[in-house]
């Protein structure tokens, strides 16, 4: 498909861009280009197949919960300046 001069214009002006007159022909073979490559998609099969209603799963995949690094307390407790029955101990905040 092919854009002439004053869509150029039209477009620019919706879109409060200002173009100068020596631009207008790169901006026409540009949008010129796009709207082919849209025309393209129209010739895409897409016979059976379902339209998305969005892009994410509709369902979260499930998996099992299960500790697989569990059992490091004193490895991470090791750097604690102050721990107590295998836990962090921390100064009293509030009276």
């Amino acid at each position: 498909m092919h854009i002439d001069e004053k869509t150029v214009r039209k477009i620019a002006k919706l879109s409060r861009i200002q173009i100068s007159d020596a631009e207008i022909p790169a901006q026409q073979e540009g949008l010129s280009k796009i709207l082919t490559w849209v025309e393209q998609l129209g010739d895409v099969n897409t016979d059976n197949i379902a339209p998305l209603t969005s892009v994410h799963l509709t369902e979260m995949p499930i998996r099992e919960d299960v500790v697989t690094d569990g059992d490091k307390a004193r490895c991470i407790l090791s750097n604690a300046p102050e721990k107590e029955l295998n836990m962090f101990a921390v100064p009293k905040v509030v009276e």
